[in-house]
């Protein structure tokens, strides 16, 4: 075992190699990613939110036909399908759950009881400490440079991990503007245990996401995303058409039923997963330019842990 690992809570809790979680991305994190994460010594998940319940369920079993190793399911605890997804996970012994959007009280205690690990996203210590006081085995600190749906509180990475990590005794995983090496080396000297990262993993071959986005993330530059939706739900996206639309629809005061009739519906599955990029929303996280290449999830599995074991042997 690497002499950064010995010890870690994270590795031992999902009996993986690497603390590298990938993170559970609507349209983006079917079976092909989660198990070609999970076979390269980190933790692959699936991403419930796109997923109708028998399509989970079939993702599910790809998965476990895909690898021997543990995987996750990332669940928005908002989800219309919630109970139905949660039935499936218990049918097929799902060992690791990531809830997220909404309270962690609810289904915890029915996970666990079934012997499922259970990690709960949040956006500030407060909410970390509702996590743990629910039972959960550890907490993602996402920042506010993550892409898709954000905190409302807007704390970045650099204050949100350190203030998490002094307010729970549960283990850290940080999320949020982490795609290299030294940025998961940054965020555990900061506290983390682990890191999540998701645009990284959209830019993999394995992602379902479509070739038109995963090109625009390459190609795209600092300040191309920016956070809003804030009357609905704040989202980081990607600048396209559709986005400064209704962004700049939103600045000029439109109401919430305007905002949710431009909004519509399946704009997510048009954008990421269908490949308009003009009318589609393209949800991705600010570290996007640093981005430059599509690769096999395993390379960039391998290219991240050498690259945070290099830099921890030469920080400066």
């Amino acid at each position: 075992m690497h002499p950064l690992l010995i010890n870690n809570r994270i590795t031992k809790l999902f009996q993986i190699e690497y603390p590298i979680i990938q993170a559970g991305m609507v349209w983006a994190s079917g079976w092909r990613l989660a198990s070609a994460v999970s076979n390269a010594g980190g933790l692959g998940i699936l991403g419930a939110g796109s997923m109708y319940p028998e399509i989970l369920k079939e993702h599910i079993q790809k998965t476990k036909a895909a690898t021997i190793k543990p995987f996750a399911v990332n669940l928005p605890l908002l989800y219309p399908n919630i109970k139905e997804h949660i039935e499936i996970i218990l049918e097929e012994k799902v060992p690791i759950v990531f809830t997220s959007a909404g309270n962690p009280k609810t289904y915890t205690s029915l996970l666990k009881n079934a012997g499922i690990i259970v990690v709960h996203v949040v956006s500030s210590s407060f909410f970390a400490q509702k996590a743990e006081a629910a039972g959960c085995d550890a907490v993602v600190a996402e920042g506010f440079e993550a892409g898709g749906h954000n905190g409302r509180e807007e704390t970045t990475s650099m204050v949100l991990i350190p203030a998490v990590k002094a307010a729970i005794k549960i283990p850290l995983i940080a999320a949020g503007g982490i795609a290299t090496g030294r940025q998961m080396l940054a965020a555990m000297i900061l506290g983390a245990d682990a890191v999540q990262i998701g645009s990284r993993f959209v830019c993999s071959v394995e992602a379902s996401s479509h070739i038109s986005f995963k090109e625009a993330i390459v190609n795209s530059k600092e300040g191309d995303t920016q956070l809003g939706l804030k009357q609905l739900v704040p989202v980081r996206l990607l600048k396209n058409p559709f986005s400064i639309a209704i962004l700049n629809a939103e600045k000029n005061g439109a109401s919430l039923e305007e905002l949710q009739f431009m909004l519509g519906k399946a704009r997510t599955k048009k954008g990421m997963f269908e490949g308009d990029m003009e009318e589609g929303e393209l949800e991705i996280g600010q570290v996007s330019s640093l981005i430059k290449e599509i690769k096999p999830a395993a390379e960039i599995v391998k290219e991240i842990w050498n690259n945070f074991t290099a830099a921890a042997s030469n920080p400066f």
